[in-house]
């Protein structure tokens, strides 16, 4: 296997770091290597100075995306951190029915969507809350992430066996149908609900015409520095309807004093 050399680990984490946010420290070092070099090995490579070189001269920007794709992690499952969701259903989404009774518009936006789970559990959260109403409300979820990879996963809406256990078991019944004896997919119902999209979290215009109810960033955050993140949760905060929440991590926080949201419980912030 090509080893890479403190320099080059360095070039690479510091463009990551520079176009991505996320930052690639010393420990990542080993699985960098190992993740990137099917690539090195299916071009031919036989340093990672080429590599890189290769990676900034791309104009397409497909070598980058590729990169990305690798590196990122990509780990999340149903039902994470159940407690959101709980608080959507019982708080946001009555809120939102108040605020928007004329409109019939929820605008829910899952960043770092990652394969899917989290958005298809906000559309099965939906499909219950709204009922017989559904129709007549505007319920898509956008859906973004920077891996391709990812994002081509979470189109497709098929799970293991063991990736819908913690699903409710009247879920599974009226949102899945069982394609094997291993695997199940997400119903048609509950796909169209979902827009999903690349999207880089690190750009300096989002081009939203109309502002979130509430941002789902939940596990992100915790691979950028407090420059990075406070800058994106600004951006954040731009995009929020008054009285619309961000949902982020429980392994992550926000300094009270760096950010206009207000706490209101951990984890869970509103712009009043």
């Amino acid at each position: 296997m090509v080893q890479i050399t403190d320099t080059e680990f360095r070039k690479i984490s510091d463009y990551v770091k520079r176009h991505y946010g996320i930052e690639l420290k010393n420990e990542k070092r080993a699985l960098v290597t190992s993740r990137l070099h099917s690539i090195l090995t299916e071009h031919g490579f036989t340093s990672f100075s080429q590599y890189f070189d290769y990676v900034i001269s791309d104009k397409s920007g497909q070598a980058a995306i590729a990169m990305m794709n690798k590196i990122t992690t990509n780990h999340t499952y149903f039902m994470r951190e159940a407690e959101h969701f709980d608080y959507l259903k019982n708080h946001v989404l009555p809120w939102v029915k108040s605020v928007s009774a004329r409109e019939k518009d929820v605008r829910i936006w899952s960043a770092g969507c990652s394969t899917g789970q989290e958005p298809y559990t906000l559309a099965m959260i939906m499909n219950d809350f709204f009922g017989p109403e559904k129709p007549y409300w505007d319920t898509r979820i956008l859906a973004t992430d920077i891996s391709l990879k990812a994002l081509d996963a979470a189109k497709k809406g098929v799970y293991s066996d063991k990736d819908i256990e913690p699903i409710p078991p009247t879920w599974r019944l009226s949102h899945f149908d069982r394609i094997d004896k291993t695997s199940y997919s997400v119903k048609e119902s509950i796909r169209s609900d979902v827009i999903f999209r690349r999207f880089n979290l690190m750009d300096d215009h989002f081009p939203f015409k109309r502002k979130f109810h509430a941002i789902f960033c939940r596990n992100v955050m915790i691979y950028f520095n407090n420059e990075t993140k406070y800058e994106l949760v600004r951006k954040f905060y731009d995009i929020t309807e008054k009285g619309g929440y961000l949902f982020i991590g429980h392994a992550e926080s926000l300094n009270r004093d760096l950010t206009d949201y207000k706490f209101v419980k951990p984890a869970i912030y509103r712009k009043e």
